[in-house]
């Protein structure tokens, strides 16, 4: 299904024109340097194509010829590669007696005086991956009549690479050990001219083959090696698979490689295209804890912009646009979502890093009637009564942050926020650990704030609601009388009386009390009552009258059930302790209260 729905956005981005999506047979690589010929095949230039400051500057992603995975052995990549494939060139040694050439997959240095043997051995290679590079090209147009090809064959045919290795800029593709390719003067690139990307995409079609694709159904032959997928958060930079078997273990009834999973070459290049492109868009990707996440429509619509504004982070200055994209989302929604959305398909995918593989986290496919309602149930769960100084909306970075170490996503446990993810798309509970991590993080920094409460609040209206039990509000709620709530309500009131009796005081009693009060109730809260009186008399003491503090404070102990104050208090009613305190502390902030207080009525 996922390898389908992919295949399939790949189909819808061919067909758009503006969009520069690689065609069959191509691929997007990150190209360091353009080697510029004249149409007779003479040296014309090097240009530095990659982007970025000093040493972290990176090649520019080009659309070229699809590359080929190399292991041990000597295979080429056709029109571009490295300069040892190109040129036949072994990098330079640099100024700490080191050879820099390229690795699998990265640039690195080689001790020479340590490793000779190595160094005579890569020498002997340079001739193969030469030869490698030119029958590659040799094969692909052996009858072509494209100028630039011609011009190609001219200069890789004259051996003598003087003049490019005078270029000042020769020195950085030494050092940089990136992938080389080549352009006429004033024209495109070789490999993106219309014959060349005819002929090139022609050959990688399919002529039936012998195998059944699993996915299309189609006759083609097996892909037995697929595409790396890169731009997943925490796998390796070279690329990692979604489908590969390199063991016995993994495989059945002797079969190698991709022939364990058949999936057709043409359908392979679709699926890895499209991944890779949506993995390195910044409009349709987003990360939600450890899961890199990617979104699409079948078809094309204006609702791929707004879902990344519901859960990411706006940037200064964008708060009220992106606001308004998810009020106009909540609107639609109850106001009636229209008809002809009600199978348009939306799909929202979740990669997690596993070594050399890539682990699907979650996968949501459905319509956008259906999401747009699961998204506005979230943030109708999540709403709660806030100052005017909180945003209106947090991002699920923000509510996902407050609930790990120090506010570091990266502190996060494995699977929460994937978990948390699929929750919201899939309208299951949320993770009975994303609950104990808010109300943990909240004793132990002795503090709540809004997005730790959302949290909660979401965790608590899902996941315990029921026909016999009443779950937490938006806004402060005098009538529920759950102990932990009660109880946070009370935190917060004594938490003020002692605020008025002793003002501008750097600490109170949350600084101290907050996490005890919250896990061991009854032997806290008959000091936090003993501080109160002094309090109180303190406040009187001062000429102020107490009247309005000893109102609240009996409020809320009438709603302690006849048995008392708990001696613990389980997870879920210190979830609801967070939330009491903060609603009444919030409520505290009410204008009309606040005249109260001021006056002692």
């Amino acid at each position: 299904m996922i390898l389908q729905a992919l295949s399939q956005y790949y189909d819808r981005l061919l067909a758009e024109p503006d969009l520069d999506i690689a065609p069959l047979g191509f691929e997007r690589k990150a190209i360091d340097f353009l080697i510029v010929l004249t149409e007779e095949g003479e040296f014309d230039g090097l240009r530095d194509l990659r982007e970025g400051v000093g040493k972290k500057k990176k090649g520019r992603l080009t659309r070229v010829p699809k590359g080929v995975k190399r292991a041990a052995g000597v295979e080429a990549n056709l029109l571009w590669d490295t300069s040892p494939y190109v040129l036949g060139h072994l990098l330079r040694v640099d100024k700490k007696a080191k050879l820099v050439y390229q690795g699998k997959g990265a640039t690195k240095r080689l001790d020479i005086s340590k490793s000779k043997k190595e160094l005579n051995k890569m020498r002997k290679r340079l001739p193969q991956q030469r030869r490698a590079f030119l029958e590659k090209i040799e094969t692909t147009f052996d009858d072509s009549e494209d100028i630039g090809i011609k011009a190609l064959f001219r200069f890789l045919g004259q051996n003598d690479f003087t003049a490019l290795y005078a270029h000042p800029l020769w020195r950085e593709v030494e050092e940089n050990a990136g992938n080389l390719t080549f352009a006429l003067s004033g024209a495109e690139l070789i490999c993106q001219r219309p014959a060349v990307v005819k002929s090139i995409s022609e050959q990688a079609k399919p002529e039936g083959g012998s195998n059944v694709c699993a996915v299309s159904g189609k006759l083609d032959d097996v892909a037995r090696l697929h595409t790396a997928i890169k731009g997943v958060w925490g796998a390796q930079s070279s690329g990692a698979n979604i489908v590969s078997f390199n063991l016995g273990a993994f495989r059945s009834f002797g079969k190698k490689q991709g022939h364990n999973a058949p999936v057709g070459e043409q359908t392979e290049f679709a699926y890895t295209t499209a991944l890779n492109y949506l993995l390195a868009s910044q409009r349709q990707r987003m990360q939600v804890g450890d899961a890199s996440t990617v979104f699409w429509a079948k078809d094309p619509t204006d609702f791929e912009e707004i879902f990344i504004s519901c859960f990411v982070q706006p940037a200064k200055g964008e708060e009220a646009v992106k606001y308004g994209k998810i009020r106009s989302l909540l609107h639609s929604v109850r106001s009636g979502v229209p008809g002809e959305e009600e199978r348009r398909p939306f799909y929202v995918l979740g990669l997690a890093p596993n070594a050399s593989r890539i682990s699907i986290r979650f996968w949501y496919a459905g319509n956008l009637k259906e999401i747009k309602e699961r998204i506005a149930r979230f943030f109708e769960e999540i709403e709660l009564v806030r100052s005017a100084r909180d945003p209106e909306f947090l991002s699920l970075l923000q509510l996902l942050s407050s609930t790990a170490t120090e506010g570091k996503i990266d502190n996060l446990p494995p699977n929460v926020g994937g978990e948390f993810a699929r929750a919201v798309l899939l309208g299951g509970r949320y993770p009975s650990s994303l609950l104990a991590n808010a109300v943990r993080r909240g004793k132990a920094e002795q503090r709540v704030t809004l997005a730790r409460v959302s949290i909660i609040k979401a965790c608590l209206v899902r996941n315990f609601s029921n026909n016999n039990q009443k779950e937490v509000s938006v806004g402060l709620d005098r009538n529920y009388d759950n102990i932990g709530y009660v109880l946070g309500r009370l935190f917060a009131v004594l938490e003020r009386i002692q605020e008025k009796a002793q003002s501008g005081l750097n600490k109170t009693i949350r600084d101290t009390y907050f996490g005890a009060a919250t896990s061991s109730p009854l032997m806290t809260f008959k000091r936090l009552d003993e501080l109160s009186v002094h309090h109180l008399a303190k406040i009187r003491n001062s000429g102020q009258s107490i009247t309005w503090f000893e109102k609240m404070k009996q409020e809320v102990f009438e709603l302690i059930p006849p048995i008392g104050i708990p001696a613990i208090l389980k997870m879920e009613d210190q979830a609801r302790f967070a939330v009491g305190y903060y609603h009444q502390r919030q409520d505290f902030l009410n204008s009309k209260n606040t005249k109260a207080e001021k006056g002692g009525e």
